[in-house]
Order: C-alpha cells, then structure tokens, then sequence
C-alpha cells in the first residue's frame, strides 16, 4: 500500500475546489482560511494581518495594494477634507468624520474596506444602522454611514470608480465622494444613491457641489504651496 507523500495535497473535493494560502512577496500572506466576507474581517483583525498595504474584500474578490500612497495627489488631498469635516462636524455636533483606518464592513454589499473618508451621524448610531464591533486592539464599523470618500490612485481606478461605486451603491450609502487628483486640474463629483445607482451631482458655478448630508456646497481646488508643490483647499458654504 503506498502512503501519500508529506508534501502532497489532500484529496479536494469535486463540489468545493480547496482554499490555497496566498503569499505576495515576503511581507503578505492571506491565509487560506480566507474564503468570504466573515473570515476576512477576522483576518483583519487579527494578528496575522499586514502592518504595510491596503486589503479590502469586494463581493468575493480580496483587493491588495502595496504601493505607497502619493504625497500630493492622495495624502494631501485627503487631509483638505480632513481638515473642513473635522472642525464643521464637531462645531454642529452632527457623528463622527473618520479620516481613514477605520475598517468598514456591510453584509448586504458583502464588502469590507477602510474608506480615505467616512461620516456617520449620531442619529445613525443610535438607530443601529452603523454598530460599532469592539474588538481589544481594534474597532471596526458595521453597516451603512451616510457618507464615504475615496481618493483615486493609480493603482485603485478599477476599485474606487467600478467596483466601490456599486457594492457602495448596494450597502446604501446616501453619498459617494470621488476625488482624482492625479491631472493638473483634480476632479471632484459627489455622487447620490438612486434607484438604479448612483448619479452625479450637477456642479454649481464655480465647480461648487451641494451635498444633502451635509447642507452645504463643498468645492476642491488647486493652488500651489511657498514652494511650488500642490496645495490643495475645500472650500464650503452654506
């Protein structure tokens, strides 16, 4: 009778093909535990997640990115909004504005993710729409904020103006915020849930757009810093 060798597979089911690790370079492995929305957010919550690279599960595909995050035509355009929704939110008293690192999940979108932006009003924590999952070294957010942002990268067009446009769309999230700002000019569009998907906000003169989350008009610009370098300003009114 021969013995199967250490190293050979075991028998794989005809009904269910077997999960394999996966190992990107020397820094990244996901687990073959990893099969579906629950067992990548236990994955992203353990010990065994990457400390470098962004991973987001989109309705059964795991998306990596390694690369780093460009200083001008994603970190500083990120901080623009970061710096207006951290003090008008607070002033109003309105949620929570988290700037990015939150993890994000949403069974119905069957979609896990950590938005550049995110805003939920206390209201929609109080509802139980958004719960917060405590964990000892973490928390992660389950449910439906009103508000997310995205700022597009080279390597994240498919993920952030296909693939997050719809599963955000499906976890019924009132308004998408879509920034690129990787051409001279960044485009900005706030897109609103609709029946069928989202849709465009019309631009206001000016290139303003009026956001109902927030009742106000938001627009992005471009200038340049003492240096020269890209300097980026969201302006609001009301």
């Amino acid at each position: 009778m021969s013995t199967a060798s250490s190293l050979s597979p075991p028998p794989v089911s005809a009904s269910r093909p077997r999960a394999v690790r996966v190992i990107i370079g020397e820094s990244v492995c996901i687990p073959a535990e990893v099969v579906d929305l629950d067992s990548f957010c236990r994955w992203a919550i353990s010990d065994q997640y990457p400390e470098r690279g962004k991973f987001s599960f989109l309705h059964g595909t795991i998306w990596v990115d390694l690369s780093q995050e460009d200083l001008y035509s994603h970190n500083q355009v990120r901080d623009a909004f970061m710096a207006i929704f951290g003090d008008l939110v607070d002033r109003r008293s309105m949620g929570l504005w988290l700037g990015g690192g939150m993890l994000l999940r949403n069974s119905a979108a069957d979609l896990s993710t950590e938005p550049d932006g995110m805003f939920i009003s206390y209201d929609t924590l109080r509802s139980g729409r958004v719960q917060r999952i405590e964990t000892p070294d973490c928390l992660q957010l389950e449910g439906t904020p009103e508000m997310v942002l995205e700022v597009v990268s080279a390597t994240s067009v498919q993920k952030d103006t296909v693939d997050l446009r719809k599963l955000y769309w499906r976890a019924g999230i009132a308004e998408y915020w879509l920034v690129d700002a990787r051409a001279a000019q960044p485009r900005f569009d706030i897109l609103r849930h609709g029946a069928k998907g989202y849709t465009a906000t019309r631009k206001q003169a000016g290139g303003w757009l009026k956001s109902n989350v927030f009742a106000r008009s938001f627009q992005l610009t471009r200038t340049t810093d003492p240096l020269g370098d890209p300097l980026y300003v969201l302006n609001v009114r009301e």
